[in-house]
């Protein structure tokens, strides 16, 4: 399949927002649209960016995005590259376009001296999983929490 993979620009942030929620309900989530163009633009565009996107185009349609950002690992005490979104529509997987991906990142990730890659998926994104351990990755079996500051509550011991 012919496919270009390139850096996001600012006309691409309407389908991105489109994309993430398609990824959000991929993934069984929850997700909601608001403020996600001003805020993912002000991210990507920034002077001292913090998040960088990749948009995958064929026939001049948008049918994917990755993005990463850098972080800190300290038990390495060194930096790592972290994919924080990786996602295809339904009809382009399988054609070899997620392993470009990942040798890209592989490229970026060595460029900047970082230790390792980081991700996740669900445990139920069984072929993501596969597709994983076939490009080498290795699973780690935690469980991730999230919370919204202001739900900060003294825990009931």
């Amino acid at each position: 399949m012919k496919h270009s993979i390139r850096t996001c620009e600012r006309k691409d942030l309407p389908r991105v927002v489109d994309l993430c929620e398609q990824h959000a309900r991929y993934e069984r989530a929850g997700y909601s649209r608001s403020n996600k163009l001003e805020n993912l633009a002000e991210l990507l565009f920034a002077a001292d960016a913090s998040l960088h996107c990749w948009i995958v185009e064929t026939d001049g349609a948008i049918i994917g995005y990755a993005t990463y950002t850098f972080d800190y690992s300290t038990w390495d005490a060194a930096r790592f590259l972290y994919l924080d979104c990786l996602y295809l529509e339904e009809g382009y997987r399988g054609f070899g376009i997620g392993e470009e991906i990942m040798q890209r990142l592989f490229a970026i990730a060595e460029e900047n001296k970082c230790v390792n890659i980081q991700w996740q998926t669900p445990t139920f994104n069984e072929r993501a999983i596969k597709f994983y351990r076939r490009i080498g990755a290795i699973g780690n079996k935690k469980v991730r929490f999230s919370i919204k500051p202001w739900g900060i509550r003294k825990a009931e011991g």
